[in-house]
């Protein structure tokens, strides 16, 4: 059997085998998840989250009160790469953080 990919930042992939019907794939949105944890200082995510993603202090400190009293909030959309490299950079930053389709 033979393959083709098309790729396209904007519309999905598209795999088409000779001779069959085209198969879909839609690039799902992702989100980014921070969870609560008894290590990190409330400032220092907020810090956090302001260094890495650019938010406003207010915006930063509300996300901040999600994870602090619900437990999580999520902190950023995007294609899996952009949150597998989130997550991994929250990770460096010692904040416990997963991803997870948005669909």
């Amino acid at each position: 059997m033979s393959y083709k990919a098309t790729l396209s930042s904007s519309a999905p992939a598209e795999l088409i085998e000779a001779g069959s019907d085209t198969i879909t794939i839609t690039d799902a949105p992702w989100k980014v998840i921070v969870w609560n944890d008894p290590v990190n200082l409330m400032s220092y995510v907020t810090f956090v989250l302001q260094k890495l993603f650019g938010y406003s202090k207010s915006k930063a400190e509300k996300l901040m009160l999600d994870v602090h009293h619900k437990g999580k909030a999520i902190v950023s959309h995007g294609s899996r790469e952009k949150a597998e490299m989130d997550v991994f950079r929250l990770h460096e930053h010692g904040l416990w953080a997963t991803m997870e389709c948005d669909s």
